[in-house]
């Protein structure tokens, strides 16, 4: 009986933690292991401070022509050189994100090096972004389709068709 009632109480902590921030446990614990704990995080839900910031999306061109936050300059990855954000004045806030935020991180140390100071990683990147319900863009406008990196990656991907 105690076992059973236990087991009970186990399961209904898990499902009411895999509620935080719409993820799963799953996927949470996935972004803390990708993430180093002092770099800053935008989530979001916080859209005055990404409506202040300039967003930069560090994926590959295949990726940002599938769909893009709104008003998102592709600055790429494999291919990233600090010339692309020459016009960004480096007082001005930047986001960056990628797929879940690991890619992005690191174009955010390289921007941090160069002497932006305000610069956030988006918290679980363009994947925790639809599924939150946010609108995503592509040349034609508004999209549902999201480049879901790879098929092991797209399971993360929960409300957006995905496109590999």
């Amino acid at each position: 009986m105690k076992c059973s009632l236990f087991l009970v109480l186990f399961a209904g902590t898990v499902l009411l933690s895999e509620q935080s921030h719409g993820q799963s446990l799953a996927y949470r614990a996935l972004l803390k292991a990708f993430y180093d704990a002092d770099f800053p995080l935008v989530y979001p839900s916080d859209q005055e401070m990404l409506n202040q910031a300039v967003l930069l999306d560090t994926r590959e061109m295949e990726e940002y022509r599938i769909s893009h936050l709104p008003s998102a300059k592709w600055v790429g990855y494999d291919t990233f050189d600090l010339s692309v954000v020459d016009s960004i004045s480096k007082d001005t806030p930047v986001v960056v994100y990628c797929s879940i935020g690991a890619r992005s991180q690191e174009i955010g140390k390289r921007l941090m090096e160069a002497g932006f100071g305000k610069v956030y990683n988006l918290y679980g990147g363009i994947f925790h972004w639809v599924n939150e319900g946010y609108p995503v863009y592509n040349d034609q406008g508004a999209t549902r389709k999201v480049h879901a990196y790879s098929r092991s990656w797209g399971v993360w991907v929960k409300n957006a068709e995905k496109v590999y």
